[in-house]
């Protein structure tokens, strides 16, 4: 009994040990899926609505809207509601037309990184854009105000304690792993096929 179990671990383990390529490929996939749902979600108001403390208080994208960051504040819509003097305020604030043009460069880098299972160098590109992507999604922890519970009254408030937004930032740091392993794998498959053709 106990050698069949010893044999049964070994094979699990070697498969688990064999299944490394499908794992770097699940990433792309997994990466593919966020970036596309994630980006296609930016075309509809309310996520273009959520994005805002993020854009408007960093120094690297506030400049992509038209009013300054403490203003919107005022203008804050929870989601699915609908307020027509909040709206045309976000129709000037650019908040739709940046969320529009962000939706396609996330769904275009969610592409570019699975398409390293195919055409590395392509890959390549994706899984750069992608690093790129999440550390600037990393930089909200610090510049975003609202990612820390605020001081209300419960003595449970600021580091490390993360809002829904912290939260959902943070996560971005096993995308961020993921894209790195995508990023090597791809250079790996370049760089053999350069020394092939040489």
């Amino acid at each position: 009994m106990k050698e069949k179990l010893q044999n049964l671990f070994v094979t699990a383990l070697t498969w688990a040990a064999s299944a490394q390529k499908t794992g770097i490929n699940l990433i792309r996939v997994a990466i593919l899926v966020i970036f596309v749902w994630i980006g296609g979600l930016k075309f509809w108001n309310y996520e273009a609505e959520g994005i805002v403390p993020f854009v408007a208080n960093s120094p690297f994208m506030n400049f992509f809207y038209t009013q300054d960051a403490p203003e919107y504040k005022e203008y804050k819509l929870r989601e699915g509601e609908f307020d027509e003097v909040k709206y045309h305020w976000h129709v000037e604030n650019n908040t739709y037309g940046f969320s529009y043009g962000l939706g396609i460069l996330i769904m275009t880098i969610g592409v570019l990184t699975f398409l390293g299972i195919f055409f590395p160098k392509i890959g390549l590109v994706g899984a750069i854009l992608a690093i790129v992507m999440t550390i600037g999604t990393l930089s909200f922890l610090i510049t975003t105000p609202e990612v820390w519970v605020p001081d209300l009254g419960s003595g449970e408030h600021g580091f490390p304690l993360l809002t829904g937004a912290g939260r959902l930032v943070i996560k971005d740091t096993a995308i961020l792993a993921g894209a790195i392993v995508a990023l090597s794998d791809n250079a790996k498959s370049v760089l053999g096929k350069m020394k092939r053709n040489s």
